[in-house]
């Protein structure tokens, strides 16, 4: 690469020189000034006027071409990029050439009297591509413009010095494995920072360095394809190619670069699910219920994602009905579980065949099938220890009521499944028969009853038998008995409701009063009624009769008129009620039938007794006792106070009274020593300080009191309690006439009110 490098600028070198020495030769022939493109010229334009001559116009004095200069110089001398020279220049050094612009002065430097421009820096087109410049002559001593300044621009020369470039490496790509030659991967593509339009510095040609012989690349484009068919994933997924883009057209010196594209092949359904073996084997136990798994089996396929599911199913065998198969969709296996309990006593093996297929498939490869695989699974049924089992799944027993104790209710019966066989044992577990009506006997499963059963108590026992086999794992198993009690007639009828019927006085003979109902404790056989009629001793009563209606009913009618309430307030009527069972039972049911007082519409009034049956208001003999009462007591208050007004003294003794002035007498002798041993006359003289007495045995005391005090404190006494008397009279027949009068009319006295 650096060989061609250094001839290139050796042939720069050498273009630069043969121009520069044109460049001189044509400023000294101003014939070639105008002609030579690729050098630049200088021109002086004068206009002189001069009297008697013909004025014309000359050429302008400055015209300027491209200059050029070759990029990545490193010689020692700076490079001479061009001359600069004016017409008026004759060569004595009074002109002064000045350049200005883009890098004069830096990058541009000019030799002010001989007008030569050198670069003396290494240029870089990839960095700027040209620059303007400016260049003008002046006088040297006065430095006035003798010319009009003009531009001129310098062209940097493009150098093949920068090698192509992947702007977006490195490359991942995909495509189909299977896919057919040539088919479009991924397109790449390289930059060349060079000139493009300078030589072929920039021109670019795509190779593949590695990765042959699956993949090649356009040389133009970039565009990568496939170059082998049948390239399969599952051989191989990812490749790594290496695509090369040189300059120089491809040719020898031209700079390269490169770039790594990952291909990696996706997947298509090109592979049927296999299973690793045409037989598997399994067992269950024979004690496994439904639903259990009893083992799994899977089909690989190579294929990736929806191209690797598989389904399975049961195509034949004679454990279809005993087992049924799913998917596991995280693990791509088929699970094989228990469908139906299976016993080793009864059969010990099943077989199934099982298919495995792919549910999408690809109609490309369709004919590469069949895209599925089939195995066989030969499960093996074990035996386990299993608990007894029952005849029947549960048991219905039947016996009569109030049978005697020991009667035979009925028999269940367990085996022992297992080889073994082993001897059961039977239990009626506690919980299920809590009052103990039933044993049974621990080797044959015989039910019998403990005692007499009521129907009308309890119906239906539901017990449990439990089954234990004696010796191995004592497995036992439980069963349902249900005993029903039969119904035996032992129940009189009687009536459905026990009411007392009301009756008005005033009822018409035909009325029927009551439709009495009928119930039995024990069942009715169908077409079975109940027959009702009076008791014997009524029958031939003249005040009711009774109509039997066929059925479960019967009517109580009158058959008379004239009914009082005073006369006979209640009558029982004894009806006899037949059950026609078998045996028969009968019994006798009294219904109390009340007289009433109603109105004219047959509303009822009053059912009380006569004592309480009064009319409404109070009675001639309640009013009398009440008004004489009432009179007594004011004719007491009126005596009471007339007698106040009659006496002078009060009614109280006042406390600044001697009880002194008391006159007491007594009809007896003197008795001397003894009166005055028995009085002691202090107390007469100070009443405040007596301290008792003590009397004579013999002596008879009669006490007159003159003051009024003793006669009006008994006489308020008694006038005291007469009001009480009165008022306790009074208010007990209030009392009674607010309490008896309602109720009376309402007819709802309570019963001890009605009877009392």
């Amino acid at each position: 690469m650096w060989e061609g490098l250094r001839l290139q600028v050796l042939l720069l070198c050498l273009g630069a020189v043969l121009w520069s020495s044109a460049a001189v030769a044509g400023s000294r022939g101003p014939q070639d000034r105008g002609h030579r493109h690729h050098h630049p010229s200088v021109y002086r334009s004068r206009e002189r006027r001069k009297e008697g001559q013909v004025l014309h116009r000359s050429k302008r004095g400055w015209v300027w071409n491209q200059f050029f200069v070759i990029e990545e110089y490193t010689g020692p001398d700076p490079v001479l990029v061009g001359r600069l020279h004016s017409d008026v220049d004759t060569g004595d050094g009074n002109i002064k050439y000045i350049l200005s612009g883009e890098g004069a002065g830096t990058i541009f430097v000019i030799d002010d009297r001989t007008g030569n421009i050198h670069a003396t820096k290494t240029l870089d087109r990839e960095e700027q591509a040209e620059y303007t410049l400016t260049a003008q002559a002046v006088a040297r001593d006065t430095n006035k413009p003798l010319e009009p300044p003009s531009e001129f621009i310098v062209k940097v020369q493009d150098i093949n010095d920068n090698p192509p470039v992947f702007l977006h490496g490195p490359y991942y790509a995909s495509v189909a494995e299977m896919s057919n030659v040539g088919t479009s991967v991924i397109q790449v593509t390289a930059s060349d920072a060079d000139d493009p339009t300078y030589g072929n510095s920039a021109k670019l040609v795509y190779s593949i360095l590695q990765g042959q012989p699956y993949f090649s690349v356009e040389p133009h484009s970039g565009i990568i394809r496939t170059a082998l068919p049948n390239m399969d994933r599952e051989a191989k997924q990812e490749y790594d190619v290496v695509i090369q883009a040189k300059d120089m057209g491809g040719h020898m010196g031209g700079l390269s670069g490169t770039a790594q594209v990952k291909i990696t092949l996706t997947d298509v359904n090109d592979n049927p699910p296999k299973f690793s073996q045409g037989v598997y084997a399994m067992s269950v136990s024979e004690d496994k219920v439904p639903g259990e798994e009893v083992g799994r089996l899977k089909a690989k396929d190579t294929d990736q994602g929806e191209n690797g599911l598989v389904d399975y199913t049961v195509l034949e065998g004679d454990g279809m009905n005993y087992f049924e198969i799913s998917k596991d969709s995280e693990t791509q296996e088929a699970v094989i579980k228990l469908k139906k309990p299976v016993d080793f006593e009864t059969k010990r093996s099943y077989t199934l065949k099982v298919e495995a297929t792919n549910p999408y498939l690809d109609t490309r490869f369709i004919s590469w099938g069949p895209y599925k695989d089939t195995t066989i699974v030969k499960i093996s049924v074990e035996d386990a220890d299993e608990p007894p089992s029952f005849m029947a799944t549960s048991y219905t027993f039947e016996v009569e009521e109030n049978a005697p104790g020991g009667t035979l209710v009925g028999r269940v019966h367990a085996r022992d499944t297992d080889i073994a066989n082993n001897p059961i044992r039977y239990l009626i577990p506690r919980y299920t028969d809590l009052e103990e009506f039933f044993t049974i006997s621990p080797e044959d499963g015989t039910i019998k009853t403990t005692r007499s059963l009521d129907r009308e108590t309890q119906a239906w026992h539901n017990i449990s038998v439990s089954a234990t086999e004696i010796g191995g794992h004592h497995q036992d198993a439980k069963v349902r008995v249900n005993i029903k009690v039969k119904d035996v007639n032992d129940n009189a009828p009687e009536f459905a409701t026990q009411e007392e019927v009301l009756m008005c006085e005033n009822v018409t003979p035909g009325t029927i009063i009551k439709t009495v109902s009928a119930v039995d404790k024990d069942e009715m056989a169908h077409r079975q009624h109940f027959h009702f009629s009076l008791a014997p001793r009524v029958a031939n009563n003249l005040n009711f009769s009774l109509k039997d209606n066929r059925g479960d009913t019967a009517n109580v009618m009158v058959i008379r008129r004239g009914f009082s309430r005073m006369t006979q307030g209640v009558y029982e009527l004894p009806i006899e009620i037949n059950d026609n069972g078998v045996p028969p039972m009968s019994s006798t049911n009294t219904l109390m039938i009340r007289v009433c007082s109603c109105d004219s519409k047959g509303t009822i009034l009053s059912c009380n007794v006569e004592p309480f049956v009064l009319p409404a208001g109070l009675s001639t003999g309640a009013l009398i006792a009440i008004l004489a009462c009432i009179v007594i007591l004011l004719a007491i208050v009126v005596l009471f106070v007339a007698l106040r007004r009659q006496k002078k003294e009060p009614l109280i003794v006042l406390e600044e009274e001697d009880i002194r002035e008391n006159i007491i007498t007594y009809d007896d002798e003197g008795g001397g020593e003894e009166d005055t041993e028995a009085f002691d006359i202090a107390t007469l003289q100070n009443p405040d300080g007596a301290n008792g007495f003590l009397p004579r045995s013999n002596l008879r005391l009669s006490v007159h009191v003159k003051s009024p005090l003793f006669f009006f404190y008994y006489e308020d006494i008694i006038i005291t309690i007469i009001i009480i008397f009165n008022l306790f009279i009074s208010s007990f027949s209030l009392m009674a006439y607010i309490i008896i009068l309602p109720c009376e009319k309402i007819a709802i006295c309570p019963v001890a009110v009605r009877n009392s």
